[in-house]
């Protein structure tokens, strides 16, 4: 996929307004993870130990994570896309203006439920933006790419990476808890049901894009 492919056809405008608004709520739906105190979802808990460490917003921390991600894309030869891009930077802004106004949870009768709807909204974004069809996420397409290369599973590959951010965010201050492991059950589910809900018909009378078997369908599978 290069950056403009996927940019026609007369379903773009949708498209569009998916993807954005898909990115947007994933940064609340993280943020509302921070905010719960119970536990993050493994790459933002890679963010908040490097923000804790680095006294840089987590949003901002993210953007960098990003961008150094996309430069591993190089040697995988992988291409981003406009979503790809636009996912570094509207997560980034989205969760920091999140954080803004969100209050802290302080009880497990607020922490909850703030971390119920973090993990559902992170499943509602995640379809919203995916369906768009319109490039992966830098972490998406580096474990797509990892899995060209070497040829290992999809699963095993997101397992190895997603096993050693919680790790490494976890050792530099990251939240990790009973949050963590609840988004990692859920996840998959939700996703899997809001790509078909906001799937995209490909062309004019033809099929829907949802979930299959492809290494690109495949990220959300546990």
């Amino acid at each position: 996929m290069t950056f403009t492919s996927g940019l026609r056809g007369r379903r773009l405008p949708r498209r569009l307004v998916q993807l954005y608004v898909g990115l947007i709520v994933y940064g609340v739906s993280s943020a509302l993870l921070v905010r719960a105190g119970l536990g993050l979802e493994p790459w933002n808990v890679l963010h908040e130990g490097l923000a804790e460490r680095s006294g840089l917003s987590i949003g901002v921390v993210s953007m960098i994570v990003g961008v150094v991600v996309l430069l591993l894309w190089i040697p995988l030869r992988q291409k981003p896309g406009l979503g790809t891009v636009s996912n570094v930077l509207v997560f980034g802004i989205a969760i920091d203006a999140s954080l803004t106004v969100l209050p802290t949870a302080h009880d497990l009768v607020a922490q909850v439920p703030m971390m119920v709807a973090g993990i559902v909204l992170n499943g509602v974004a995640t379809g919203l933006y995916i369906a768009a069809r319109l490039g992966p996420g830098p972490r998406d397409g580096l474990m797509t790419g990892l899995h060209r290369r070497t040829g290992r599973s999809i699963r095993l590959v997101r397992t190895a990476i997603e096993a050693g951010v919680v790790l490494a965010g976890f050792l530099l201050g990251g939240s990790v808890g009973v949050g963590t492991v609840a988004y990692a059950l859920a996840i998959g589910p939700l996703a899997q049901l809001f790509l078909r809900v906001f799937a995209v018909p490909a062309a004019p009378g033809g099929s829907t894009v949802v979930a299959g078997r492809t290494p690109e369908r495949s990220i959300l599978r546990r």
